[in-house]
């Protein structure tokens, strides 16, 4: 007896073949953001291992960890088997990177998206690696339309308070978030104002720069208020207890990835430090 069997089946297997063979299955994603991506794409089964920024959605903590995103395991990554590692831009360190290539396995780092433009740009370049350029194209246009609704009401708001980003505490001076730094850019997407304006990216401050900067609301993420002890020792600290932030004990507290990450759940970020910003 011959089997016939419907054309449309044969196109299917043949689809469903021709996918497995020309786009990864097996992925190691380096990037919190990059992760929630490759989740939000509904490709989250071909995913066996991700950095430690990769803590959501809380499914992804089941993984195999190769370390923090900048400081990876080459010979972590390498035991896990992937036919892709897709890194953050700044995924490292470069002598990793280079292990990897040499060992076979292919390598692409995202385009930088720390701002509301990248954001899609990344979620087209992981779908165009996953084979879902539809879908990406989709997501895509769904995040920038969010992200400028958000951005648009925010932006109506009144006042703009003056904010500080407090990346880490310690003995010295406080590293804070200068100009063009993601804390800075997510404090005015959310309608702040960034109060450090001396200098780029993120530095130490010192007491007397942070008193004369008089921000009105500390911004810090979860994790590093419970690393210094609690925001009431946090704001007993000379440096802060001083400016009118300390004064009013106005502070903002939120999930470092989402703060920051600069990912599918941005819009959601805006939302929520915009309405924390005006209480």
């Amino acid at each position: 007896m011959k089997l016939i069997v419907p054309t449309a089946l044969v196109a299917v297997l043949m689809s469903t073949v021709s996918l497995s063979e020309t786009f990864p299955q097996r992925i190691v994603s380096a990037g919190g953001d990059l992760t929630e991506i490759v989740y939000a794409l509904g490709a989250e089964d071909r995913l066996i291992g991700f950095d430690v920024t990769s803590n959501y959605p809380p499914s992804a903590r089941d993984k195999e960890q190769i370390g923090y995103v900048r400081r990876i395991s080459a010979e972590g990554v390498l035991a896990l088997g992937p036919d892709l590692v897709l890194g953050a831009h700044d995924m490292g360190p470069p002598a990793a990177v280079d292990q990897l290539r040499a060992a076979g396995v292919r390598v692409e780092l995202a385009p930088r998206g720390d701002s509301a433009k990248g954001i899609p740009e990344k979620v087209r370049f992981v779908g165009q690696l996953l084979g879902l350029t539809d879908k990406a194209r989709q997501l895509a246009s769904q995040i920038k339309a969010d992200l400028s609704r958000e951005a648009a009401r925010a932006a109506s708001k009144q006042p703009k308070p003056r904010v500080i980003f407090v990346l880490a505490l310690g003995e010295g001076e406080p590293m804070v978030a200068g100009v063009g730094s993601s804390a800075a850019k997510i404090i005015e997407l959310a309608g702040g104002t960034n109060a450090v304006t001396q200098f780029k990216g993120y530095k130490p401050m010192s007491r007397e720069a942070i008193l004369a900067a008089q921000p009105e609301v500390l911004l810090m993420m979860d994790s590093a208020v419970g690393r210094y002890g609690g925001i009431d020792k946090i704001l007993e600290r000379p440096e802060l207890a001083l400016t009118p932030a300390g004064q009013t004990r106005r502070y903002v507290s939120m999930d470092g990835m989402l703060l920051l990450g600069f990912g599918p759940r941005t819009p959601l970020a805006i939302e929520q430090l915009g309405e924390a910003l005006r209480q």
